[in-house]
């Protein structure tokens, strides 16, 4: 009767840590870390001479394993001089961080959109290249004020 009584005691407890070890795995695969698609960031002025160069620099990375084909360009709600029309287009992996440059000119003060998508273009990457379901498209805008 004694060798009875030790498995029976012990079942409550092993089933109840078999319970939370379940429950914590399950924990564990609801919620996956959450890998961003861009980061960025941006070296660009807020002040500026009338006709002086403005240099921009936008540094993107990824948390994706995967490479993507990304393109970069500049709007703006004044008319600017220089290369700032200029549409960028890289390869950006996990590993491999990309920069891109813009340098112009401007009379006046002016709100300037730097626009940064995700794209389906073949032959910029040598991997295969993907387009995240969401994230795929960023923006940050500045002003860029002239003295």
């Amino acid at each position: 009767m004694r060798s009875l009584q030790l498995p029976l005691r012990a079942g409550p407890a092993a089933l109840l840590l078999i319970l939370c070890l379940q429950l914590g795995f399950n924990k564990a695969l609801e919620n996956p870390p959450r890998r961003k698609v861009l980061h960025f960031h941006l070296d660009m002025p807020r002040t500026a001479k009338p006709n002086e160069e403005v240099s921009v620099k936008l540094e993107l990375r990824t948390e994706l394993r995967e490479c993507m084909v990304v393109r970069a360009q500049l709007r703006s709600n004044v008319r600017m001089k220089g290369h700032f029309n200029q549409k960028f287009t890289g390869c950006l992996c996990e590993d491999n961080p990309f920069t891109f440059f813009w340098d112009f000119y401007s009379k006046n003060t002016a709100k300037i959109a730097i626009l940064i998508d995700v794209i389906n273009e073949k032959d910029i990457c040598d991997d295969i290249s993907v387009v995240p379901n969401e994230g795929n498209q960023q923006y940050i805008v500045r002003t860029l004020f002239i003295h």
